[in-house]
């Protein structure tokens, strides 16, 4: 199915998921590298993962405030089309990033009331893509995918000089609303096709696909 709206799915773990995402018209596939997430796959996982995702489909390699090594290892043996930072990185981390890698760099910003935009405008110059996220809760042990989402309206009429995405909180029965509210072009779910924590469901990445995708036929 075509559409003006790109989906990413976070966070998967088996084959059989990644082909749903794929078969589901979804641009994006997250791999998550942080320890801590019941998401988290290891560099040869990841590598054997990345086998079933055809060209023109990105894999997006999620890291938290990730070491170089570690960076080396994931590039080298996972072969990602994006990096996501997802931890603390400053724009200067950003930029340093892109250049040791020379990939595309999509950098998260938490986002729970206006003065985190001026965090998100700090990395505008550097970052290729923006994934606009829910702020995880206090005392929150993951960075993301917690299933919480911001108050849209904090995005109503703004635009960026770079591409950007929607997360916090999507599910296949919100998605639509929220493009229609923030004029997001592409969403990012993790939780919200789950049936457990780190268990998509292929039925919900289906429907979450198909909400988004029928979101640009909304009047």
């Amino acid at each position: 199915m075509t559409s003006d709206i790109a989906v990413k799915i976070c966070g998967l773990k088996t084959p059989q998921t990644v082909a749903a995402a794929v078969d589901a018209g979804a641009r994006y596939v997250g791999l998550n590298f942080f320890a801590k997430s019941p998401r988290s796959v290891t560099v040869e996982e990841a590598a054997l993962l990345g086998t079933h995702v055809p060209v023109g489909v990105a894999k997006v390699a999620l890291v938290v405030d990730a070491p170089t090594a570690m960076l080396d290892d994931i590039v080298a043996c996972a072969l990602p089309d994006i990096i996501q930072l997802h931890g603390h990185e400053t724009p200067q981390e950003v930029a340093a990033v892109k250049a040791r890698y020379g990939l595309p760099v999509m950098k998260v910003i938490g986002v729970s009331g206006p003065d985190d935009l001026i965090t998100l405008d700090a990395h505008l110059k550097v970052a290729d893509q923006i994934l606009v996220d829910a702020k995880a809760p206090k005392g929150a042990d993951l960075p993301g995918g917690n299933g919480v989402a911001f108050d849209w309206s904090l995005l109503q009429g703004r635009r960026w000089p770079v591409p950007w995405m929607l997360a916090g909180g999507l599910t296949p029965d919100n998605v639509t609303a929220a493009i229609a509210e923030t004029g997001a072009r592409q969403v990012d779910v993790s939780s919200g096709v789950e049936t457990a924590p780190g268990v998509k469901d292929p039925a919900l990445i289906a429907a979450f696909c198909a909400a988004a995708h029928g979101a640009c036929d909304q009047p």
